[in-house]
């Protein structure tokens, strides 16, 4: 045991990471097909008699969650897509095209990165109220496709700085121009970035809370997150019922990442051989 445990660290200490992330997924989901008087008598680490859907189906009507499951989808698309497009243009002429004052410019999307989101509130709620964009969801998405593209072009113009210059030269010998390099050449070649960049900013995006909490106030548009974090301060949950709502809460963002595995998997690789 003591030379696997020399012989493999890292393999090990992730699978104890692993664990430690599995585990308490597992007893949030057993308890969510839980009933009350089970949870109550037996506790949350004893193993239900039956399945019981009852929290999930209370929860799921009384925050209405299919919109509000639509609404998270549809926010969180939106905002993975065009920051990964934004940060794609950015990218290429900070980091291809060699702009003026290329170092500061990358400074200024650093600060955006680094700035708090209670920093932000005030100023992105009084400019949504004087642009009409308040309590909409093409508003949040205008948000944090700012936000997530800041941190996207800072890491894409450091790869693309170091894209191999004679693979562009050459495509303008044959005549292509900069928007032909870009769509053709550039951006098949950075598709696995471009891959894993698109899974974070989805996931990132759904996880977020303040910024939706305050932005949209009206029940018709509001995330799973807000819709799970105003019904928890109300206190009108039971302890099942918490446990379901926590599991329609994070089961959607699970699975968009299992799905996308592949993707991620790829990009990480791709940089890893880079």
């Amino acid at each position: 045991m003591t030379g696997v445990l020399r012989r493999y660290p890292v393999l090990i200490a992730l699978c104890v990471a692993a664990l430690f992330m599995v585990v308490p997924f597992v007893i949030v989901a057993v308890n969510a097909v839980k009933s009350p008087a089970e949870y109550a008598q037996d506790g949350p680490l004893s193993l239900p008699d039956g399945v019981h859907l009852e929290g999930l189906k209370d929860f799921w009507q009384r925050v209405d969650y299919g919109r509000k499951l639509l609404n998270s989808v549809l926010i969180s698309g939106s905002v993975a897509v065009l920051a990964v497009v934004v940060s794609v243009l950015n990218a290429y002429a900070i980091g291809i095209g060699r702009i003026k004052g290329r170092t500061w410019v990358l400074a200024f999307f650093v600060l955006a990165n680094v700035l708090p989101q209670e920093a932000l509130v005030y100023p992105l709620y009084y400019l949504s109220k004087q642009a009409g964009l308040y309590d909409t969801r093409i508003g949040v998405i205008i948000v944090f496709t700012v936000i997530q593209a800041a941190f996207g072009t800072y890491l894409l113009s450091s790869v693309l700085g170091r894209f191999p210059r004679e693979i562009i030269e050459a495509a303008r010998i044959d005549g292509a121009d900069k928007w032909q390099v870009l769509w053709r050449i550039v951006v098949p070649v950075s598709r696995p970035t471009l891959g894993v960049l698109l899974v974070f900013f989805f996931v990132w995006t759904w996880n977020e809370f303040l910024l939706p909490l305050v932005m949209l106030v009206s029940n018709d548009n509001q995330t799973v997150s807000v819709a799970l974090g105003v019904l928890q301060g109300q206190r009108l949950m039971d302890a099942t019922m918490t446990s379901a709502a926590a599991l329609l809460g994070v089961l959607p963002a699970v699975v968009f990442f299992l799905v996308f595995q592949r993707t991620l998997i790829r990009g990480l690789a791709a940089g890893a051989v880079k």
